[in-house]
């Protein structure tokens, strides 16, 4: 294990500082706004009613200490390796290896599923033409945007991330109103949907974990904003004020949103799942062309995620091949583009979406379980990363200490046990046991692998 802290590496000196302030100032406003909460929350209120809004609250709490840990390591030492880089340092290379390449795979794999996700919407305007057409012309819009220059990616999701803003920051205020009364031609609900229908946990303790399990993973791609800063104007600066601002846009966009629908909108009604539980919000309190509004804000959402992720994992990429951990011909870099590892990080993607066609039922559902718990992995390995390099940075680059963990190190064992309980509820539940199970099988052979060629190295 190392024993000392080191400079920041120099990975990042080839890569262009194209993003500007408002880029990554919009990336992280917009970031928490990810197609999971428009797509995936229906699920979670049928099986947890109005306790929906508790366990986004706890998945929420969990989601801010991840953040404010790996803020405190990205404004210490920003790279485009992040979570990555800092268990390198932390740990030892193989716990970089094994945190970088899982987290490579993951949002590869996303970037397929954003991309037949928002073909299935296109599909539904155009009817009669083939998705994977659409799949393919996105991937390769993105592909060409992030190929170019960095500053296209931070403009792409700038107008992306004000779109999905603007959005659910409307529908927040159309719902307060309509909650309060004051919404022409709307009744306040009060209580009623709260307290009926089996009260605030229609499914008991069981809907509640079906719930909490649904809401963490619809947090994924806070980490991009820590990816992002390593190419912005002033690294530190965009990492500490997306990080600090981390709590309050988790609790308005996630918490408020979920309160807002099961006040509105009984939890069981047929709606909440069919047409997902804002286009239902909508509807309720007479909103017009309410479902054909929604699809476009989630069409967005999947654009921006297919943007962001496309640009994470060629990062994650390149930060793993200047750290020699991976084939050297990822790491090429022209015009301040890692253009390699973004065209190898696009044809992985592609390839996801051509296996959910040819081999649904085996190949594809095998891929998807794999990378089901992998977002834990990485949590648990910037947990243990943030525990073990603090005291360190404290001792020999107090300076570089511009973020700090709340109430060290207090609250990072309280994160891990967190962690540790998720596994637990994950275990407990059949649809998500076979993911655990995939997953840690996957993180087993990534740490296997890390750690043989840490030790070859060694010897040499």
């Amino acid at each position: 294990m190392p024993s000392t802290v080191k400079a920041p590496p120099e990975q990042d000196a080839a890569l262009s500082h194209g993003l500007k302030q408002r880029h990554l100032s919009m990336i992280a406003l917009g970031g928490v706004i990810g197609a999971g909460l428009f797509v995936g929350s229906g699920t979670g209120i049928a099986a947890a009613g109005p306790s929906i809004v508790l366990a986004y609250a706890l998945s929420g709490l969990l989601v801010m200490l991840v953040m404010r840990m790996l803020g405190e390591m990205s404004a210490a030492y920003p790279s485009s390796g992040s979570f990555s880089a800092h268990a390198e340092r932390a740990v030892g290379p193989w716990a970089g290896f094994t945190a970088g390449w899982s987290f490579w795979v993951l949002l590869c794999t996303a970037v397929g599923l954003e991309g037949i996700g928002a073909a299935k919407i296109v599909t539904g305007w155009v009817p009669g033409t083939p998705e994977w057409a659409w799949v393919a012309l996105f991937m390769l819009v993105f592909l060409g945007t992030n190929l170019a220059a960095v500053k296209n990616f931070g403009e792409f999701e700038f107008w992306f991330a004000a779109l999905k803003v603007g959005a659910i920051t409307l529908f927040l205020v159309l719902g307060v109103l309509a909650v309060t009364g004051v919404l022409p031609g709307s009744d306040s609900p009060g209580l009623a949907n709260l307290t009926g229908e089996g009260g605030l946990l229609p499914g008991g303790t069981d809907g509640l974990v079906v719930g909490l399990l649904a809401s963490i993973f619809a947090y994924g791609g806070l980490e991009t904003v820590t990816i992002a800063a390593a190419e912005s104007e002033n690294p530190v600066k965009g990492v500490a004020t997306a990080v600090r601002t981390a709590m309050w846009r988790i609790a308005v966009f996630y918490v408020g949103s979920m309160a807002v629908i099961v006040t509105l909108v009984p939890w069981n009604a047929k709606a909440v799942v069919e047409k997902g539980p804002y286009v239902a919000a909508l509807d309720h309190i007479g909103i017009p062309g309410a479902g054909q509004l929604m699809n476009v804000v989630v069409f967005v959402a999947l654009l921006s995620a297919m943007n962001a992720n496309i640009y994470g994992s060629s990062r994650i990429a390149y930060s793993l091949v200047e750290r020699g951990q991976g084939p050297r011909f990822l790491g090429r870099v022209s015009g301040g583009v890692p253009r390699t590892a973004v065209l190898a990080s696009s044809v992985f993607g592609f390839l996801c979406v051509v296996l959910s066609y040819w081999r649904p039922d085996d190949v594809f559902a095998w891929l998807l379980n794999m990378i089901g718990a992998v977002i834990l992995v990485v949590w648990i390995l910037i947990a243990v990363s943030q525990l073990l390099l603090r005291r360190r940075i404290e001792r020999e680059a107090p300076e570089r200490l511009v973020v700090r963990m709340w109430a060290f190190p207090w609250l990072t064992w309280v994160a891990l046990a967190g962690m540790a309980a998720v596994f637990v509820l994950m275990a407990r539940e059949p649809a998500t046991r076979t993911q655990l199970y995939w997953s840690g099988g996957m993180t087993a052979v990534l740490a296997a692998v890390g750690y043989g060629w840490q030790r070859a190295r060694e010897r040499r």
